[in-house]
């Protein structure tokens, strides 16, 4: 195997020279992604257990921290923004509002609405975590010089703006 060789590579070795016929190359940079995808979920799960969460309770926490004072948000808002069914949603906010990081309050306008609302010790929680999550990411990007990334996140920003919804 050359240095600069990965299992990828012998993936593809395998489908040429079995299917010489095919264009591989697709296929390599696909598995890369997918390997790539992989390894930064698991990251990420690692360390929102390090603070009692899964990931997608701390993608709530985050997105109502970062919306700003008063740290609320319609359900709907969440759900658009978290690209999740309401009912997903929902088993998520109440798992988080056993662990008394969020609340339902109602919506200051609207008498038949409610509003999710950071708790104090949910926005403690996401105030401290959000520094580790960002650093973890500095950290699984380390590998690459600056110029690198700003390339990978161009090419993946148009890749997601090809890709059907």
């Amino acid at each position: 195997m050359a240095p600069d060789e990965d299992d990828v590579d012998r993936l593809i070795a395998g489908w040429a020279r079995e299917r010489p016929d095919l264009d591989l190359e697709a296929m390599g940079t696909v598995a890369r992604l997918l390997r790539s995808a992989a390894a930064v979920g698991a990251r990420l799960e690692a360390t929102a257990a390090d603070h009692g969460l899964q990931v997608p309770e701390g993608d709530i926490l985050f997105s109502l921290r970062r919306s700003g004072e008063p740290y609320r948000l319609a359900p709907a808002a969440l759900s658009k923004a978290l690209l999740v069914s309401s009912g997903t949603l929902t088993s998520r906010l109440d798992r988080l509002e056993r662990k008394g990081l969020i609340e339902r309050v109602p919506h200051p306008t609207d008498r038949r609405s409610t509003e999710v609302a950071l708790t104090k010790r949910g926005f403690e929680l996401a105030d401290g975590a959000v520094g580790e999550h960002v650093e973890n990411e500095r950290r699984m990007l380390s590998g690459l010089t600056a110029e690198q990334r700003r390339q990978l996140d161009g090419s993946l920003r148009d890749l997601l703006a090809a890709l059907p919804d």
